[in-house]
């Protein structure tokens, strides 16, 4: 979290987090084509040549003013492939939020699972107390011929209580109600931060 006082602009980090191919991307561009061009900014990505996330995707979204303040959320998609574990650690430092897209694909399970424990390792090294840090997983591509439940992925996960959604994010089928949970539970925990400061 950044405030720029003289702005009047609370500017929050969410970070779209898990394995290659999984949907990161596909939920931040569905978010930008579908959202009022005024309260957003350029969809800004870098990729390689085979269209691959190489370091992040970025998107700016502009909600209405809280207590006198512009938030201004600020979300990013991080490399999946593996060589690309320090970028993923480097674009996770300093998130106020983290959206786990999890691959629904049966196939994908062992990907699923090592993204996952890697996100926790990283937010662990950053001395984030993970059961009350802002999570939301979205269990994607449930339109895969051999997609698993959101049940069975949550007990695989081991979410324990986090908020979750099914989703096939190309068409947007639960791409918002992920983006409106954490966007919740970000401010949430600000404004409980905020108390006990």
């Amino acid at each position: 979290m950044l405030i720029n006082w003289k702005l009047r602009e609370l500017n929050l980090k969410v970070v779209y987090y898990g394995p290659a191919f999984s949907g990161k991307t596909s939920n931040l561009i569905y978010i930008h084509s579908r959202v009022d061009p005024q309260r957003r900014s350029n969809l800004v990505s870098l990729k390689t040549q085979e269209d691959r996330t190489l370091y992040f995707d970025f998107l700016q979204l502009e909600l209405g003013k809280i207590n006198g303040l512009t938030p201004k959320i600020h979300l990013y998609s991080v490399p999946g492939q593996a060589i690309y574990e320090s970028s993923r650690r480097l674009v996770l430092r300093g998130a106020d939020g983290v959206v786990f897209v999890a691959d629904s694909s049966e196939q994908r399970r062992f990907d699923n699972l090592d993204s996952w424990k890697r996100m926790h390792e990283h937010l662990t090294s950053f001395g984030i107390y993970t059961p009350r840090f802002p999570t939301v997983v979205q269990f994607n591509k449930q339109d895969s011929p051999d997609a698993l439940s959101a049940e069975e992925l949550s007990v695989e996960l081991g979410v324990n209580g986090l908020p979750k959604f099914t989703s096939v994010a190309p068409e947007g089928t639960g791409v918002f109600e992920t983006l409106k949970s954490i966007v919740g539970s970000v401010m949430s925990n600000l404004q409980r931060d905020l108390v006990t400061t």
